[in-house]
């Protein structure tokens, strides 16, 4: 971070972005909040465990080496921890040392772990669609998906030394 003095003014954001920046914070706020809420009731889970669930459900053999696990979901290596730590106990994931590296471990996706995440994917399904999809035409969609793909690429830089959470 560059702590020098800077003797320009700060660039203020226009009255249509601050506009727009409060409505994406909403959105994205009350958006996590209805899944999170959905799937409390429904599996007893947060939006995030869920996550999870699925990168394990679409792994080959259904396992994933922890850190490769972080970075799907873009959480810290500790928060992961304390999730599969939490799976473990629901007997949804379990985990496995990687025989290569002795400190590496595998998380993997049990077979109760893969029931549950089908009993719930339906309603999950269910409530992104009606919360988003619904609400958008196939353009607002498409055009959706291109700018939120721009700002993932641009907050993950690829030089080494990036500050990322699963790098935490």
């Amino acid at each position: 971070m560059n702590t020098a003095p800077t003797s320009a003014e700060p660039r203020w954001l226009t009255a249509e972005e601050q506009r727009v920046w409060r409505f994406y914070m909403q959105a994205s706020t009350l958006l996590e909040d209805h899944l999170d809420r959905q799937l409390q009731r429904d599996a007893g889970m947060p939006h995030i465990y869920y996550g999870l669930l699925v990168k394990l459900a679409e792994a080959p053999d259904r396992r994933l080496r922890m850190t490769e696990l972080a970075m799907y979901a873009k959480i810290t290596r500790s928060r992961l921890s304390h999730a599969v730590a939490r799976l473990e106990k629901n007997g949804w994931v379990r985990r496995e040392d990687c025989p290569s590296d002795k400190r590496g471990q595998f998380a993997v996706l049990t077979d109760a772990g893969h029931e549950v995440l089908g009993r719930t994917a339906p309603g999950h399904v269910a409530a992104v669609r009606q919360a988003l999809f619904e609400r958008l035409s196939p353009e607002q969609q498409k055009s959706l998906g291109e700018i939120m793909e721009i700002v993932a690429e641009g907050l993950q830089p690829n030089e080494a030394g990036a500050d990322l959470p699963w790098l935490r």
